[in-house]
């Protein structure tokens, strides 16, 4: 065996996953557009702003979002960037969102993304280090970061700092749509090369509102849905899928592997694909 590359669900080699803050009222024309085109997004909502005249109720967000296999994120209580806050307040913002959000949705809620430029920035304090921490014994499980756009489309490595590949208004954005979508994963292909590709797309609905420019969310989702090829997943989809390959277990010649989780899990290995069923052991045939 000389390369193994984990392969998302139905042996796909390619994702495309969505995160859209604040929870406007546009989110819900929003939600509306992508559902239509079988996208998926992570909707990253304030505690705060869960309050008031102009919130989203329960219902509403049971019917144009979860229903829809959205999903929804802490962004905050107050909206504040981690990066300028104490540990002390950091944790009371994450946890009180986190909290407001279980209880007004009634499921749990393990994502989320920075909110106001979150840790691109430091002062009174703050590190990295301290914010991954707090967020990691918070149980969130990832938060999505800012870093630049770029056309790499990588799995995160860091899942407290997972950058996206582009913001909705990038003017080079249906260029890395293009590319993503030619990227070419089969055998043919260089044999080190093959590791799964995402396309990560994030902004704030009332963006296309104040531009005027709903014809462009059309045209992403023409653009980007409807694939064969590609997972249309959530944040937490993506990391829990993640999670499972990466929690497979080995015998010592690598022949041998056990799927201890419960999800299935497909695999490639040397440009054979390979699926795992939950509480499986396979032998590979190399």
């Amino acid at each position: 065996m000389k390369y193994q590359f984990m392969r998302f669900p139905g042996g796909k080699a390619k994702v495309v996953t969505l995160s859209y803050d604040d929870g406007c009222r546009e989110d819900l024309q929003f939600a509306e557009v992508i559902s239509r085109h079988g996208l998926k997004c992570t909707f990253n909502l304030n505690g705060d702003g869960l309050k008031g005249d102009r919130a989203f109720s329960r219902e509403t967000i049971e019917e144009n979002f979860l229903s829809k296999g959205h999903e929804v994120a802490v962004h905050g209580y107050f909206h504040r960037a981690e990066g300028t806050l104490r540990p002390i307040e950091g944790i009371q913002d994450v946890l009180n969102c986190r909290l407001e959000l279980e209880h007004k949705v009634g499921r749990i809620i393990r994502g989320m993304a920075y909110p106001n430029g979150g840790i691109t920035r430091f002062s009174n304090g703050a590190s990295y280090d301290r914010v991954k921490q707090y967020l990691t014994d918070l149980d969130i499980a990832y938060a999505r970061s800012l870093g630049g756009d770029n056309g790499l489309f990588r799995m995160p490595t860091d899942w407290h700092n997972w950058i996206p590949t582009a913001h909705h208004d990038n003017p080079k954005l249906f260029d890395y749509i293009d590319s993503f979508l030619n990227q070419d994963l089969s055998p043919a292909h260089n044999l080190a090369d093959r590791h799964p590709r995402l396309f990560y797309l994030w902004g704030h609905a009332f963006e296309f509102a104040r531009n005027k420019n709903w014809d462009r969310l059309d045209e992403i989702c023409e653009k980007l849905g409807g694939k064969d090829e590609v997972w249309y997943a959530t944040n937490i989809e993506i990391y829990d899928y993640t999670k499972a390959y990466e929690s497979l277990i080995y015998s010592a010649d690598g022949k041998m592997i056990y799927n201890p989780t419960v999800t299935k899990i497909w695999f490639d290995v040397d440009g054979t694909e390979y699926t795992i069923d939950p509480g499986q052991t396979i032998t590979l045939d190399i």
